[in-house]
């Protein structure tokens, strides 16, 4: 960093003129609240999806402002709210308050406007006047000046975390550097598999356990670990840090659904990590739409019998264990006939991926996330075990699945984080090494302007996610804040990586430079776990319902 980098005054009172910007927006997002739900009951949702998602997005903003501030009052009163993090909520709320007031992208060619929405100058007029300091302050070419000389060696924040989850994430961040990172872009050029030493590492550290109770030999530490855990393992490699994921989901699906007979077999082995399981959902015509699916499960004896096709199915190959979703009541066409199996299965090898007998695949070749691969799936009279349908009952399987649902999407918000920060700190250490006119190409204004900005909008998604992990571990109803991280993370880390990429020139396109790598994983990001459109649906949905907070 050289002096060239001008020096910049904070706001005076950060967290007053904070909170008075949230009480406006608050205030805005009622109002929005009732005029899209107006437009709503004279047609529907989809018919006014824009409006719709628009409000969702709207409502993700405003809820991650809240969670913002909440992270600056819980530093400043531990004493702990620098100037790095002073900064961060400034130009954070200006920003994010700009663009309540000009415009909210919903994708690269989509932006909802408060007109948009049925909002008319009496409702906008004293907003505008509320937030008009932060807004023209707040994000100000000096301020974030001032935060990337603070970001430039390293340090992003304090990410408000306790002592016992600061030591976790320290952990697991020197096992990315290691073991991961290292590696990782070797793994994503090749086309391979993770290796399964590094899995095995994963397992005796306790990854695919951390959420499942004491009792079945998990560690038992909720919602947060998993968060911190999965950003960090993220960051070095998204394959990495989602391999936990499918553990996550079929842990959830067991303890929540599952009989006890069934809790006592199947979690410790996946606490431990000594079976793997995969997520056995989504079919070739049923992609967001599940209650649809045709996958076939027909009672023969002590055994169900398997029919039909599924695809973008994640680490089919080298696991033991599927969470199947089928249907065993041909008479429906909806979730009511959906049951959720717990499959067996051997592993494969590279000469036979799939050696059960009436069970057959084959890989899809994918951009990115390619550290587990993705494969097409057939069953022909695939035998499950009748004792392994989950919870012993038929007709539970949508039910069951839409229980893991929040932890899902806050595991996924987790990941995105992951991504997110690798393409930070990508970008950072490429702009002070790359020289171009004489100088480090960080002391471009529009260099060191993206790289503040990639900070900023990673903490403030970081503050939501660990909200609705909070949520969660607290044993409240979490859907909107979860899909609200999910909806926000997937976004940021795609623009991360985006601006990183540009930031890199055209190194950034060579397969050799990792950005190119991470860009092709974040891109994902906004399709899995629910596209982007679906998440701003369901938040719409819930907030039109009276779900949200306002």
């Amino acid at each position: 960093m050289t002096a060239a980098l001008k020096t910049a005054a904070p706001v005076s009172d950060p967290i007053s003129a904070c909170r008075d910007g949230l009480a406006a927006a608050d205030k805005l997002l009622a109002a929005a609240k009732r005029t899209v739900g107006q437009k709503v009951a004279a047609s529907s949702v989809d018919a006014e999806q824009f409006a719709a998602h628009g409000l969702a997005w709207f409502a993700t903003y405003v809820e991650t402002l809240r969670q913002t501030l909440n992270w600056a009052e819980r530093l400043s009163a531990e004493g702990k709210f620098g100037e790095t993090e002073k900064l961060i909520v400034q130009i954070g709320f200006g920003e994010y308050l700009s663009q309540i007031a000009g415009g909210i992208s919903l994708s690269q060619n989509e932006v909802v406007r408060p007109r948009d929405l049925g909002l008319e100058a009496a409702d906008f007029d004293p907003y505008l006047d509320a937030t008009k300091v932060l807004r023209n302050t707040g994000n100000s070419p000096a301020a974030r000046q001032k935060l990337a000389r603070l970001i430039a060696h390293g340090e992003f924040g304090d990410y408000g975390l306790d002592e016992t989850m600061a030591m976790v994430s320290d952990q697991f961040r020197k096992f990315a550097d290691t073991k991961v990172s290292p590696f990782a872009h070797e793994w994503h050029k090749k086309d391979i598999l993770i290796p399964i030493e590094i899995v095995q590492e994963m397992g005796e550290l306790g990854v695919f356990g951390l959420t499942i109770p004491e009792e079945y030999g998990g560690s038992g530490l909720g919602k947060i670990a998993m968060c911190i855990v999965s950003e960090e393992l993220s960051r070095g490699y998204i394959g990495v840090g989602s391999l936990g994921t499918r553990a996550e989901i079929a842990a959830e699906l067991i303890m929540s659904g599952g009989t006890q007979a069934q809790k006592d077999k199947w979690l410790p082995l996946l606490a431990s990590g000594e079976i793997l399981p995969t997520a056995v959902f989504t079919e070739p015509n049923t992609g967001s739409d599940l209650g649809s699916l045709r996958t076939r499960a027909v009672k023969d004896g002590d055994v169900y019998r398997v029919t039909g096709n599924k695809t973008w199915i994640t680490h089919a190959s080298r696991t033991d264990l599927m969470t199947l979703l089928v249907r065993t009541n041909p008479d429906t066409t909806d979730y009511r006939g959906l049951s959720m199996m717990l499959a067996e299965k051997p592993r494969g090898t590279p000469d036979n991926l799939f050696p059960a007998k009436g069970m057959t695949g084959g890989e899809i070749r994918v951009l990115g996330y390619r550290g587990m691969k993705e494969y097409e799936l057939a069953f022909d009279g695939f035998e499950v075990k009748a004792e392994n349908l989950l919870g012993g009952a038929e007709g539970q399987g949508f039910k069951q699945l839409m229980a893991t649902f929040e932890s899902a999407r806050i595991q996924t918000g987790a990941r995105a984080l992951g991504v997110a920060q690798c393409a930070l700190e990508l970008g950072l250490k490429y702009a002070q090494d790359r020289v171009q006119f004489g100088k480090p190409i960080f002391e471009f204004p529009r260099v060191h302007g993206k790289l503040a900005m990639m900070a900023v909008e990673t903490m403030m998604t970081r503050q939501m996610t660990y909200h609705a992990a909070r949520e969660k571990d607290a044993g409240r109803r979490c859907d909107l804040e979860a899909g609200m991280a999910k909806l926000l993370g997937a976004r940021t880390a795609w623009a991360n990586a985006d601006n990183a990429l540009q930031v890199h020139g055209g190194n950034g396109y060579a397969e050799e430079y990792v950005i190119s790598r991470v860009l092709c994983d974040a891109r994902i990001l906004n399709i899995f776990e629910g596209a982007a459109e679906i998440q701003a649906q369901v938040i719409a949905r819930r907030l039109l319902e009276g779900g949200g907070r306002n």
